[in-house]
């Protein structure tokens, strides 16, 4: 069978685990696949925690690195719910998944994604109070706020993922069991259920929209008020550095707007079988390396404060 064929209804078993396709069917290529992805692995963890405890210096104790430290912590927590699996199976002929635990790891994956999406929504937020509200700043977004914008960030991702998952695995999956993914996501199993799903998928693309199209409308309307304010300024060098405090988020924000429409705005779209594998790989080993990155290389105070604890490190 096709993968993209769906499975007759019929006296088919029900299923009790499943089974992940992988990256390539290739023998030859899952060593090389294996070191690869170990090492986007190791970056994606290192970078994290560097940025991490770089946002803990004393001198870093603006909201915007508390954010920061939360969005690396859903990175790492992306990356390992799925890089460590995906390279076990390089490894092994033996790829199966209990039922029970492709439904957690699709919990895990939709809840910190959606969670990732509010976080991000906040973090414009903080920017927009930051640079068109600097005197009332400290007073707006004080700790109390901050950490009720992560919270209310965690509770709507789980709102989000606990909704997707009990309706996904409410479908009857009565075989084939072979998922054509690396890691068990939405698009690929509604693939395998052998009845109709076309209600699930418009309830999908619902979904997307208020997952992803609301914090982005709230994203644009915050950096149309940023953008204004900047305009305001009357130096080059002024307007430069305010805006150079919000290249690295919206950077992030385009990652991962790009994805998540891509992926599931049209969760049945006919892409290639090497693009339906490699999308959704850009939000959970792509994006959780290159966040780090992005943001320390484009913050002067990270870099800073980088560059001090790495020289202190050196000395003893």
């Amino acid at each position: 069978m096709k993968p993209t064929e769906r499975p007759e209804p019929g006296n088919h078993t029900l299923l009790t685990e499943f089974v992940l396709s992988g990256l390539s069917n290739h023998p030859e290529l899952q060593h090389l696949l294996f070191f690869t992805f170990c090492l986007i692995y190791t970056i994606t963890i290192i970078g994290n925690l560097l940025i991490f405890m770089v946002t803990v210096h004393p001198t870093l104790r603006m909201p915007m690195y508390f954010f920061l430290r939360a969005l690396s912590f859903l990175d790492i927590s992306t990356a390992s719910i799925v890089v460590p699996k995906m390279l076990a199976n390089f490894l092994s002929e033996d790829r199966s998944i209990s039922y029970m635990g492709c439904a957690t790891q699709l919990y895990c994956v939709i809840f910190l994604g959606a969670t990732e999406w509010y976080l991000l929504a906040a973090m414009a937020y903080d920017r927009y109070v930051a640079i068109c509200n600097p005197l009332r700043y400290a007073i707006i977004m004080n700790s109390r706020v901050c950490h009720s914008l992560v919270l209310l960030s965690c509770c709507s991702g789980n709102v989000v993922s606990v909704v997707q998952t009990a309706w996904v695995f409410t479908l009857p999956f009565c075989g084939p069991k072979k998922i054509d993914s690396f890691f068990c996501d939405i698009p690929p199993l509604i693939m395998l259920s052998c009845t109709d799903t076309s209600l699930y998928e418009k309830q999908i693309t619902t979904a997307t929209v208020l997952v992803i199209f609301t914090p982005f409308c709230l994203i644009l309307v915050s950096y149309a008020c940023i953008i204004s304010s900047i305009l305001k300024i009357s130096s080059a060098e002024g307007r430069h550095q305010t805006f150079s405090t919000c290249s690295s988020h919206l950077i992030v924000v385009t990652l991962h707007c790009a994805s998540g429409t891509l992926i599931y705005l049209r969760p049945k779209a006919r892409y290639s079988q090497d693009a339906k594998k490699f999308l959704p790989l850009t939000y959970t080993a792509i994006t959780p390396m290159l966040n780090p990155l992005i943001y320390s290389l484009r913050n002067k105070d990270v870099k800073e404060v980088l560059i001090r604890m790495m020289a202190e490190l050196m000395k003893k």
